[in-house]
C-alpha cells in the first residue's frame, strides 16, 4: 500500500457525521445572556454578581481552595429563553481546554440544548468542537422556520466559562422563558457525582435531568472530590434564601466513617438553624462497582448507611418532621458497575437511573411541603 494511503482509523476524517467545522457559525446575530430577556438559572448568586460561578466571587467564609476553584465549573447552570429563530448557536470561551481521560469533552466543556417546558423537554442538540479548542462556535439546533420555542441550554459541567453568546437568526424574536412553578429553589450539595462526572453532555447530569421533569430551579453544588461537609460550606449554602428543598449527597467524599459522624450532624444543624421550615433530604451514596470484589467497600458503605438512617430517625423523633433520608443503594440498579465509567462515576444510563429513583422522592417531599 502506498505511504500516503496508510490507514489511520481516524473516524473524524472518515465519517462525515463526526467531523467538526472549526470555521465558526455564519449568518447569526449574537446576544449576551447577561441581557434581558435571557434568564440564567442554576447559579445561586447570579442575580447579585452576574458571574458564571456557583459560589460568591469572594465568599464571606474561609473555604478550601479546591472548592473555590471548582466553583468556577458551571455544573447546573442554564440559559433559558423563548425565540422564533429557526436555528440557535452558541459561542463559548472556556477558562481552559478540555482534557479529562474518562469524560467526553462535550460533558466537560460543552453545551447542549433542549426545547420545551419542564415535563415535555426534548433534546435538540450538542455543541460540536475539538478538545483542543478553548473557544468555539457551534450550531446547536436548526429546524423549520416559524413558531415560538422555549430553549434551555445546559452549561459545561467541569469547565469554567469566561463568556458565552447566543446566536440567533437576524430579527428573531426573543422572549423570557416561562416561569418556574415556584421561586424557591432545590439545592444539592455533593461530590463529583453531583457535579455531573461523568455525563457525556451537560443535560445528562442527574440534577439537569430532574430539572427537565420538575419545574423548579436546581442549584448544583457538587464539588468533585471535595464535597467534604465543612461547616463553612453549610454556612454559605444557608445564605441561599427560602430553599424549596436541601439535598445532602456528599457521603462519597466524607472521608472515614468517624469523620462523617462528625460533619453530617453539624452540617444539618447549621442548615436547619438558617432554614427551620425547609425540607431536607439526606441521601446515602450509590454502590461502587468493585464492592463485590472488595468487601471492605461494601462494609464501609453499609456502616455509613446505618449511621445516616439512625441519625435522621433520631432527629425526627426530636421533632424535625421536615428531615428525610433516602437509601441510595438501589439508585444504579441491580448492576451498578454497568452503569458507571470507572466503577464510581455514572454514565448517562447511570444518571438516568438516579433521576428515575429520585424523582418520586423529590415530588413527594415538595408536595407535602
Amino acid at each position: 500500500m502506498a505511504e500516503n494511503n496508510q490507514p489511520t482509523g481516524n473516524a473524524l476524517q472518515l465519517d462525515k457525521h463526526m467531523k467538526v467545522e472549526t470555521g465558526g457559525v455564519v449568518g447569526k446575530e449574537w446576544h449576551s445572556p447577561l441581557e434581558s430577556p435571557f434568564r440564567v438559572s442554576g447559579l445561586a448568586w447570579w442575580n447579585l454578581e452576574y458571574q458564571y460561578r456557583r459560589l460568591p466571587v469572594k465568599p464571606n467564609e474561609e473555604i478550601p481552595s479546591a472548592v473555590d476553584d471548582l466553583a468556577n465549573c458551571t455544573a447546573g447552570g442554564q440559559i433559558r429563553f423563548q425565540t422564533d429563530s429557526p436555528s440557535v448557536a452558541v459561542r463559548m470561551r472556556l477558562k481552559a481546554k478540555t482534557g479529562m481521560y474518562h469524560m467526553p469533552a462535550t460533558g466537560e466543556g460543552g453545551v447542549d440544548a433542549y426545547i420545551g417546558e419542564a415535563g415535555a423537554q426534548l433534546y435538540a442538540g450538542t455543541a460540536r468542537f475539538l478538545p483542543s479548542q478553548q473557544e468555539y462556535e457551534s450550531e446547536l439546533f436548526a429546524g423549520e422556520s416559524g413558531g415560538l420555542r422555549q430553549f434551555t441550554l445546559n452549561l459545561p459541567l467541569y469547565q469554567g466559562v469566561e463568556a458565552v453568546w447566543i446566536g440567533l437568526e437576524p430579527g428573531a424574536r426573543i422572549l423570557p422563558p416561562k416561569a418556574y412553578e415556584s421561586e424557591k429553589r432545590i439545592v444539592l450539595y455533593g461530590t463529583s457525582i453531583g457535579q455531573g462526572g461523568c455525563a457525556s453532555r451537560p443535560g445528562m447530569a442527574y440534577t439537569n435531568i430532574l430539572s427537565r421533569r420538575i419545574n423548579y430551579e436546581f442549584i448544583n453544588l457538587g464539588f468533585s472530590g471535595n464535597g467534604k461537609g465543612e461547616p463553612e460550606l453549610a454556612r454559605l449554602i444557608s445564605q441561599i434564601e427560602d430553599p424549596a428543598l436541601l439535598v445532602l449527597d456528599y457521603e462519597g467524599n466524607s472521608g472515614s466513617t468517624e469523620s462523617y459522624r462528625q460533619t453530617l450532624p453539624e452540617f444539618i444543624r447549621i442548615l436547619r438553624e438558617a432554614h427551620p421550615e425547609a425540607p431536607m433530604l439526606v441521601i446515602s451514596r450509590v454502590p461502587y462497582g468493585l464492592e463485590p470484589l472488595k468487601p471492605e467497600l461494601l462494609r464501609s458503605r453499609l456502616e455509613r448507611l446505618t449511621f445516616q438512617r439512625e441519625h435522621v430517625e433520631q432527629l425526627q423523633e426530636q421533632g424535625d418532621r421536615r428531615l428525610f433520608f433516602f437509601d441510595g443503594s438501589t439508585l444504579l440498579g441491580a448492576d451498578p458497575a454497568e452503569a458507571t465509567v470507572d466503577g464510581v462515576h455514572p454514565t448517562d444510563m447511570g444518571f438516568m437511573r438516579m433521576a428515575d429513583g429520585l424523582e418520586p422522592v423529590l415530588r413527594r417531599i415538595l408536595a407535602d411541603s
